[in-house]
């Protein structure tokens, strides 16, 4: 399990991700919990982001396209596919805006995350 201390840049990615004013306002303050879960056996992936607003879960197949509802953050639906890139997990969301997607990686005790949307990097974030 990863806790993380604040959001970094999430004022400016919100805002390039057409999240709405209020909800940006809110998951600023937020201090949320992620808890990550592989069965290597399966490729079977869950992701688990727990705050105490509003808790986000991402149940796929590793490199298996599925139908990711995000209406509750900015009110769309997606393809998304997330593989491995080396000792990289990399999700692409096919949708209404090309190139959006996230990077996650492991440093030490380190959860790193790149977000990006249209070929642009939007937060990269580090959690403990």
């Amino acid at each position: 399990m990863i806790r993380q201390s604040r959001i970094d840049n999430y004022r400016t990615e919100s805002f390039l991700a057409d999240i709405n004013f209020a909800l940006r306002k809110i998951v600023c303050l937020l201090k949320p919990t992620k808890e990550i879960t592989h069965d290597p056996a399966s490729g079977a992936m869950k992701i688990k982001t727990i705050t105490t607003f509003k808790n986000f879960f991402m149940d796929f197949v590793i490199g298996q396209e599925f139908t990711e509802d995000l209406g509750p953050v900015d009110g769309r639906t997606c393809q998304t596919t997330v593989s491995w890139e080396g000792d990289k997990l990399l999700c692409v969301q096919r949708g209404e805006k090309q190139g959006r997607g996230w990077t996650h990686w492991l440093d030490g005790d380190k959860l790193h995350l790149v977000r990006t949307s249209q070929g642009d990097v939007l937060t990269i974030s580090k959690r403990e």
